[in-house]
Order: C-alpha cells, then structure tokens, then sequence
C-alpha cells in the first residue's frame, strides 16, 4: 500500500504543463540506422551497437491489465536486420557481465494478445541488462509504466540506450555493445504529464535498497 502511494503521489507531482515531446525526436533517419516497426512499437536500430538506440511505443490503459498470458515466446532473430548486424538468442549465453536479455518494451505490456507478447520478443527489441537490474529494478520502472498507462488512459513511452563513448564496451562472442546506461521518458501530452527515470548498468547495485525514486532525473538530461 505504501507503494502504490508513492507511486500516486510521482503522479500527481509530474502533471505539469510543458512542450509537447514527439517520438520523432529521437527515433528518426538520422538517429537510426534502421527503423523497425513492429506493429505494436518502434525500434530505432543501431548497427555500430548492434542493438536499439530507442525503442517507443504508446500504452492503452485499457489494455496493459488484460489477458495476463502466461506462457511466454521463444527469442527469435528479427529478419529484417541485415545479417551481419543481426542479433541471436544464444548470443547472451555465458556471456561476461552476467547480462539478461533485456526487453526495452517489456513482455508485460503487451501480454493481451499473443500476437502482441510475441512481438517484443524479437532480438531487436534485446539489450543486455546486468540480471539485477533486469530482474529487480527496472521491472519497477516497468510496473510503474503500467500505473501511469491505468490512471491517465494512456502513456507513451520512450526507452532510450546509452552506449557510452568509443570504444564501446561489447561481449567477446557476439559483438553486441554492452549498455552502461538506460532511460525511459513517460509523456501524456493532452494531460501534460512527464517524467523520466535513468539506470545506470552495471553491478553496483543494492537491489534491497533500491527505490523508483532513485532512478528520478531531469529530462532534459536525456537530450
């Protein structure tokens, strides 16, 4: 209960009035060497990192607590991707920094149907998470996504990648770049609501301590 009133009280202070903020800032041909629409979301494709720089999608309030499917999907490999910049399920395997298969729009979200949970199964819409923050910490920011998406009637999200300077980090088998940060910016413009979260991607973290608040930035910070 002392949760969901946090969570009420991060809702309530971020509606405030402010610009409109459109997808097309960050996911665009500039951004992006490929963008894939997946019906359900968009991915802004990076072939350098061989992962997303931006994944956006737009939640229906009255859809993110519907269905609840249980059994989940196999990972595949999006064939859209060229395959020199593809990606693959057993690229993590035993990989070095104890990275999950990071969903960057999540499969809760898109649960109500099996053609939407299948979807965000593609490779494209994986980053490697440190498996705490996977598991422990950005699933909260995921949670509340869901909340904002109930109250309001619906939220866009935007999921952005920070990769770090050259040379990236990467995982020796695959190639694939190793995050050492990512963000969500929530946005409701007819209600002007706003608020963004930021992780930091590695294993200093106290997952007993850690709080939503936490992870509270300025958004301008991710421009």
């Amino acid at each position: 209960m002392r949760n969901l009133f946090f969570l009420f009280l991060l809702l309530s202070s971020a509606l405030v009035s402010a610009s409109p903020i459109k997808i097309s800032t960050f996911i665009n041909s500039k951004n992006c060497d490929q963008v894939l629409d997946k019906t359900f979301y968009t991915i802004c494709y990076s072939y350098k990192a061989k992962g997303a720089n931006y994944v956006a999608y737009t939640l229906n309030g009255s859809m993110v607590n519907v269905g609840n499917i249980k059994k989940r999907p196999r990972f595949y490999p999006d064939k859209s991707i060229p395959i020199k910049y593809r990606t693959y399920p057993g690229d993590y395997t035993h990989n070095e920094y104890h990275a999950d298969r990071g969903h960057l729009a999540p499969d809760a979200d898109f649960d109500y149907s099996y053609h939407s949970l299948k979807s965000v199964y593609s490779m494209a819409n994986i980053i490697p998470q440190y498996y705490k923050i996977n598991r422990r910490t950005w699933s909260k920011a995921e949670r509340y996504e869901r909340l904002i998406a109930t109250k309001l009637g619906q939220v866009t999200v935007i999921n952005g990648v920070v990769y770090g300077q050259s040379p990236l980090k990467r995982m020796r088998k695959s190639g694939i770049a190793y995050p050492v940060a990512y963000w969500k910016l929530l946005f409701n413009n007819k209600k002007g609501f706003k608020r963004c979260l930021y992780y930091k991607n590695n294993s200093h973290v106290d997952v007993k301590r850690d709080k939503l608040k936490d992870h509270l930035v300025d958004c301008k910070r991710l421009h």
